[in-house]
């Protein structure tokens, strides 16, 4: 969803109207509610949910049904929801479907949102100079700035302080570490077959040693959801250093983002924080594993430094194959947000 905002933020420019969404997930309306172009968000807990037993379902056939047929964007590579939009009466005609416009060689996510939001569903461009639709200004296309954008608002960061204050880390400079994903702690289970984001506790045990030598004034931050702050625990009595708070039992959406915002640096593997991070300006060192990172490389229209680590193992693309020397080095060169570094030190 972090980035479907290049997508948005180019449907906004053309249409000059709020981007109405429809999305599944519990993370996508606080991630996206209040963004610049977002209008009304509607979720359906559960796409392969029988229609008729998913209450979500009928509600948004209903407002959509009530809307009319418009230009629509399916930007999912399932064909799970596609029913809804045939039962709201919107005809493909209207629709632009990222299955039909596959990735071009070379090409970034974003790259490829921008260019969907570019294309006009037949319907309006049936219509011709009859619809003000059918032209996109070109110009105002242009002026938007290509990659992610996340704003953060005046409430997250007042939260962020109260919270920051009950932790005792208020007007302390921060460095964010994310070591888990969504398969991380999955039935309980780190080191699934699936699971091709897994970092040795031992290497992040390593790296929070030495970010805390080469960093002694920063708070270090663990980030994640509830499941992996017994992870984030682990690794921290692990590293036996000072200074480490575990922010994982606590850290919703819109606190993330403020967060983010407020930090000098993260390390991260490629993860939805690490998309997160790059739309709201916040510099990082993101550890690949299988995923390329021409494609999903962390893109933010506020150009904060990203470094990108890549392993191998025989001969395959493998997270296993980084060494928390390479993540050291990387975060040596990275250009921290705000703090200089006298002496070597952040």
């Amino acid at each position: 969803m972090v980035l479907l905002t290049a997508l948005i933020r180019v449907l906004h420019a053309r249409f000059h109207s709020p981007v109405d969404i429809v999305t599944s997930g519990p993370w996508s309306e606080p991630l996206l509610r209040g963004q610049p172009g977002v209008g009304d968000i509607w979720t359906v807990r559960s796409r392969k949910t029988p229609y008729w037993l998913s209450a979500d379902q009928r509600r948004v056939v209903r407002i959509l049904r009530g809307r009319g047929p418009g230009p629509t964007w399916y930007c999912d590579g399932s064909d799970a929801a596609r029913h809804l939009l045939t039962r709201a009466g919107i005809a493909r005609e209207f629709i632009v479907d990222v299955k039909d416009h596959p990735l071009q060689p070379g090409e970034h996510a974003t790259e490829q949102w921008r260019r969907l939001a570019q294309i006009t569903p037949a319907a309006v461009e049936a219509q011709g100079g009859a619809s003000p639709l059918a032209a996109a200004p070109a110009a105002e296309i242009a002026a938007v700035t290509p990659g992610c954008h996340l704003e953060v608002g005046d409430g997250q960061r007042a939260d962020l302080e109260v919270w920051l204050r009950a932790r005792g880390i208020s007007g302390v400079p921060l460095i964010l570490i994310q070591m888990g994903n969504k398969r991380t702690m999955r039935r309980g289970l780190r080191r699934l077959a699936v699971n091709n984001k897994y970092w040795p506790n031992e290497r992040w045990a390593d790296v929070l040693r030495q970010v805390r030598r080469r960093c002694p004034d920063h708070a270090i931050v663990l980030l994640g959801t509830g499941p992996e702050y017994s992870l984030n625990r682990e690794v921290m009595a692990l590293a036996n250093v000072a200074g480490l708070h575990n922010a994982a039992d606590d850290l919703p959406i819109p606190r993330l983002g403020a967060l983010l915002e407020r930090a000098d640096g993260l390390i991260t593997v490629d993860s939805g924080p690490a998309h997160a991070a790059a739309a709201v300006g916040c510099p990082l060192v993101v550890l690949f594993g299988k995923a390329l990172p021409s494609l999903y490389r962390p893109w933010g229209t506020a150009g904060a430094d990203v470094k990108v680590l890549c392993g191998q193992l025989a001969g395959e693309p493998d997270m296993l194959g980084i060494e928390s020397s390479s993540v050291m080095d990387a975060w040596a060169s990275l250009k921290l947000r705000s703090h200089a570094r006298p002496s070597g030190r952040c």
